[in-house]
């Protein structure tokens, strides 16, 4: 039996701000809220549709009747009513009919909990139900400020391909589950952060969850909000930090979502040059009305506040701040200045980056930007955007493309590997071997190594300490710690099989020890983001295909690395270095535990005095093949 629809009173207060575009906390006004009215027990709904004739709320408790719970107008273009006799788990929707009197089947914008797919039904869902245990973790981030001068090594994780339960597609593990098996295995590896593909629910697995269908809602394929909130508080607990992906550059046009929300263009642009992405199918944020700024606002502030996420990572930057991006000559409207620059996006990006700064001190806004954009990760005080990092999606390209070239080759591509560092200090970057590199025909990372399987687990052994000893934080893709030959397959689990194997466990013990050097040698990770903390010994050996750096702390400590792309062993080789006496050899990538042919230098090297290339001393080394090897001073 259905209840009579009794009116809401929202405060005028939050009517303005949320005309402003300024309400913060959006999600605690609009959506579904449970709610005790004298002895009658149920839930308030409210949702923005100004240009509805009509709006009624519908669901398992008044048998989908259209008629039944219909809500209240108010002048801000908000949708209310509190029905008595509603619980936690019934699934809603809302029926909202257009001026043209037609109506439109809609789910709650701002639900915190859905059904499983195919559904697309809300669920009624209480927003305080957990009990956090991670205060001291959330104390010290604040207190220490984002990670620009601290350790920071990310593992990038599918949830629904990590690892399952069973043989069959489906049988995924719970948030409670990688609680207990993601938390351990990342640790062990030593890395510092997870980042999570986006999580927000998502109707289409294919979709990879960038298709984002309930923007305020965990995925229910894992579990409840309960269970991601514990799986983050266990992280938290654990040390771990928790990056989630966020997409606010465009949503899907599924008829039940946000598109033509009220029978108009609410979210999107009215105009398809505005308002269609031409690349994915889907609407492009109206980032000029401030009830779509605010919306967007609102559920970034969300992930960081009600489940204390460390970061939010952006998905298709790029898309938002250029007007003409992937469209052709007429397809695009420029902005009022006649440029091609989204100016309402940039304002966007900088006052979020600017509050979520402010009010969550220690979490990082990263920015997934593909361009020459300058300024990405600078203060928006200096006229940049704002963001904490940008991924170095320049570095990626060059330095698989060198990668891929036969050793003999590399010689005439010496400069794709140098390029880099004409800009590595112009943001602050983070070096990013993420799943998109590894899949649509791109092939493993293994897979891209050249020569025979000696060389190819060598390469791939070289390619990561060359990353890890560069300037800038890392990410990598869930399976390249391991080396798995199959291209990541969002339907296919890792073949976590290929871990019994030497070549395998020698990739990952490889990865073990680099993460332990990241967080052992400040050299490698307090001067992340400034010239004093790289200088190179020789970069010029192009005939050699052989490069080495100093990587340097302010404390004057420092950390020599030298690296052989090619299979040949190189005897006597001469390197320069400052300090005189015992550089101890602290890393080879070629030793005997990671699968190497365990050519090295017998624990170090005298230094010896001379003034190669203007160095006061040099080091006589042997070169392994294809390999990395890093000296320190005693």
């Amino acid at each position: 039996m259905s209840h009579a629809t009794l009116p809401v009173h929202i405060p005028s207060f939050d009517l303005y701000l949320i005309g402003q575009g300024r309400h913060n906390d959006l999600y605690r006004i609009l959506g579904a809220h449970p709610e005790t009215r004298g002895d009658q027990a149920g839930y308030r709904f409210a949702v923005w549709a100004p240009n509805a004739s009509r709006v009624a709320v519908t669901g398992d408790f008044n048998g989908w009747d259209q008629q039944a719970n219909p809500l209240f107008s108010s002048d801000a273009g908000i949708w209310s009513g509190f029905v008595p006799g509603v619980s936690q788990g019934d699934f809603y929707k809302f029926a909202v009919t257009r001026q043209d009197g037609y109506t439109l089947t809609k789910t709650d914008p701002m639900a915190f909990c859905t059904e499983m797919r195919p559904g697309i039904a809300a669920v009624t869902w209480r927003l305080d139900g957990y009990q956090w245990q991670d205060d001291a973790w959330m104390q010290r981030r604040a207190a220490g400020g984002p990670p620009l001068n601290k350790t920071m090594s990310v593992y990038e994780v599918h949830a629904g391909s990590w690892r399952w339960k069973g043989p069959e597609y489906g049988s995924f593990l719970s948030y409670r589950d990688m609680a207990e098996e993601l938390i351990p295995y990342a640790l062990d590896l030593g890395f510092t952060h997870l980042e999570f593909m986006p999580l927000a629910e998502h109707p289409l697995d294919e979709s990879w969850g960038y298709q984002v269908g309930h923007f305020f809602a965990p995925t229910s394929r894992y579990g409840s909000p309960e269970d991601l909130k514990y799986l983050i508080d266990r992280c938290h607990q654990a040390g771990l930090g928790v990056i989630l992906d966020w997409v606010p550059a465009h949503f899907p046009k599924d008829d039940w979502g946000l598109g033509r929300f009220d029978g108009t263009a609410l979210y999107e642009h009215e105009d398809p040059r505005q308002g269609e992405h031409p690349d994915w199918g889907t609407f492009v944020f109206n980032y000029a009305r401030n009830e779509v700024r605010n919306f967007l606002f609102s559920n970034a502030l969300y992930w960081l506040k009600e489940f204390h996420i460390d970061g939010l990572r952006i998905d298709a930057v790029a898309s938002m701040i250029y007007l003409d991006y992937s469209r052709k000559e007429g397809e695009w409207i420029p902005n009022r200045y006649g440029g091609k620059e989204n100016i309402e996006a940039i304002e966007f990006m900088r006052d979020l980056n600017v509050t979520v700064h402010d009010n969550f001190p220690g979490a990082a806004m990263i920015a997934e930007e593909s361009t020459s954009w300058t300024g990405v990760s600078r203060p928006v005080y200096t006229g940049g955007l704002g963001f904490t990092f940008k991924w170095n999606m320049g570095w990626m390209h060059d330095t698989l493309s060198y990668i891929a070239q036969e050793p003999i080759h590399r010689q005439w591509h010496h400069n794709r590997l140098t390029f880099s560092m004409l800009y590595a200090f112009h943001e602050n970057f983070i070096l990013p071997l993420s799943h998109d590199e590894v899949t649509h025909g791109k092939r493993s990372l293994i897979s891209k190594m050249p020569g025979d399987m000696w060389q190819m687990f060598a390469n791939l052994r070289l390619l990561l300490s060359y990353m890890w000893a560069h300037p800038g934080k890392k990410l990598l893709f869930m399976g390249c710690e391991f080396g798995q030959w199959r291209e990541w397959n969002s339907r296919e689990q890792l073949d976590w099989a290929l871990l019994d194997y030497p070549n395998h466990q020698g990739v990952s013990r490889l990865l073990k020890d680099l993460n332990r050097l990241l967080k052992e040698e400040p050299p490698l990770y307090a001067q992340d983001n400034e010239w004093t903390g790289f200088e190179w010994v020789d970069l010029s050996d192009y005939q050699s295909s052989v490069f080495s750096f100093l990587r340097k702390a302010q404390d004057g400590s420092q950390i020599l690395w030298v690296f052989n792309f090619t299979p040949v062993v190189r005897e006597k080789y001469c390197i320069g270095c400052r300090e005189p006496g015992w550089w101890k050899e602290i890393f080879n990538s070629d030793a005997n535990l990671y699968g190497g042919s365990d050519k090295g230098n017998a624990g170090g090297a005298m230094a010896k005095t001379s003034h190669l290339g203007g160095w006061p001393h040099y080091l006589e080394l042997t070169l392994p093949p294809l390999a990395a090897v890093a000296f320190k001073p005693e």
